[in-house]
């Protein structure tokens, strides 16, 4: 009878991986993001444990949507109060915030637990294209 392999969080080696969003669609980019901070690209991946690594995203406020989204899709929060309901387009939330767009679109598609919480910390954000990253060495991924 064969064991199923279980990966530890120690023994998960951790690699620091820069993406360049310069002209990428952002529901592609956010794919690749996800399948790297989960880990799933690792053969010693399994569900519950975070083997996933870090991600640096560079110039996300040049990341580009398809079709009429700039213009129809909405992002929407709560204040907590009543008719506390806010809402911004797709080209208001990236002209103000440019690195939330693509923290939404990952966060999407982690488990929403803490695992899932974990994993979004390791998801560094930048609009330009320098980082303060480079003691780890990073390398450079093409999506």
């Amino acid at each position: 009878m064969t064991k199923t392999y279980q990966a530890k969080p120690n023994e998960v080696p951790r690699e620091w991986v820069v993406v360049d969003l310069d002209g990428k669609t952002l529901g592609r980019a956010a794919t690749a993001i996800a399948t790297l901070l989960r880990g799933k690209n690792k053969p010693q991946f399994t569900p519950h444990v975070d083997t996933g690594g870090f991600v640096v995203a560079l110039n996300v406020d040049k990341v580009k949507l398809s079709g009429n989204k700039l213009d129809t899709k909405r992002y929407y929060r709560h204040s907590g109060w009543m008719g506390g309901m806010h809402s911004l387009t797709a080209s208001q939330l990236l002209a103000r915030k440019p690195g939330e767009v693509l923290r939404l679109a990952v966060k999407g598609m982690l488990p929403k637990n803490t695992l899932g919480r974990k994993l979004l910390r390791k998801l560094k954000i930048y609009a330009s294209s320098e980082h303060p990253h480079q003691a780890q060495q990073p390398t450079q991924l093409e999506i």
